[in-house]
């Protein structure tokens, strides 16, 4: 079980966004990396599942660095993410920050992950198909009095105006309900696929972790904004339509090839008006 392995999407084919993704998360990011390795002792052992491109594992080896280092695990099934995870460690980690590299899928009941006083897991559970027993196998990393920690949920991020001169008013919302009915498929079609009709605090509670709270960060890139900005919006609309176009009519698939194509003169790489606003909401629970 890694956030990057489920197989309707090719997580390395989309490096290119995961990056941007992470450069424009990382202010509201450090944080929490911050917030979670206070709640642990000194030089502790952190993994980092599902760790993608290596956004929140460099947060974290900085952090680590800073507070007088530690052990941080990288995890991921995907080979090119994990390389490029690895690179980005490397330029923050410092001698005081060991750095281990398991390229594997948390479902493998072969499975070694070293012991762990920090799991994070962003965006990973719910590409597994039991979440409930995704989130105990999780707390299984956990040294006692270890936090288990995850980025599920929250605000779903906003980018366009209500109107853009092409096509129907109201694009992003459309595009954000095909997208709801895309998930909805995607779980149902995960191999062992189980109903998880509860939040995720009662979820680590039902994994056995205690002191569970909640909290979120804030995502917030007004407009005019920048250059990567403006590249991320593009990509991310052209994912949303080219992930859950069946969901879409075809009117507003005209209207996003015609908004991602930038020999449009509706090409949101030149607009001065795409922002990025959200949430993302993390949760968190101690092994006792």
């Amino acid at each position: 079980m890694s956030g990057h392995s489920h197989g309707d999407i090719d997580w390395a084919d989309r490096l290119t966004q995961l990056r941007m993704a992470d450069a424009l998360d990382a202010e509201a990011l450090a944080p929490v990396a911050r917030r979670l390795l206070g709640l642990v002792g000194e030089r502790p052992a952190v993994v980092d599942v599902g760790c993608g491109a290596g956004g929140m594992s460099v947060l974290l080896a900085r952090e680590l660095a800073r507070r007088g280092g530690g052990t941080l695990v990288l995890f991921d099934a995907t080979p090119k993410l994990l390389v490029e995870a690895e690179r980005a460690v490397a330029e923050v980690a410092g001698e005081s920050v060991e750095v281990v590299s398991l390229l594997g899928d948390l479902t493998d009941p072969a499975l070694a992950v070293p012991a762990a006083d920090l799991v994070w897991a962003s965006g990973v559970v719910h590409h597994v198909g039991d979440q409930q027993a995704a989130l105990r196998t999780l707390a299984g990393l956990l040294r006692p009095g270890g936090v288990l920690a995850i980025s599920e949920g929250g605000l779903e991020m906003r980018c366009l105006p209500w109107e853009l001169g092409v096509g129907r008013p109201g694009l992003e919302q459309r595009l954000h309900a095909a997208r709801a009915s895309w998930f909805e498929a995607m779980r149902a079609g995960i191999p062992g696929s189980v109903a998880m009709p509860y939040g995720w605090p009662r979820a680590l509670r039902e994994a056995g972790l205690q002191d569970v709270e909640s909290f979120g960060a804030l995502i917030d890139h007004p407009m005019p904004g920048s250059d990567l900005l403006r590249e991320y919006v593009v990509q991310r609309v052209g994912w949303f339509a080219e992930s859950a176009g069946e969901w879409l009519d075809a009117d507003d698939r005209a209207a996003t090839a015609t908004l991602t194509d930038p020999q449009s003169p509706h090409f949101l790489g030149r607009r001065d008006d795409v922002y990025l606003f959200g949430a993302k909401a993390i949760h968190c629970g101690r092994l006792r």
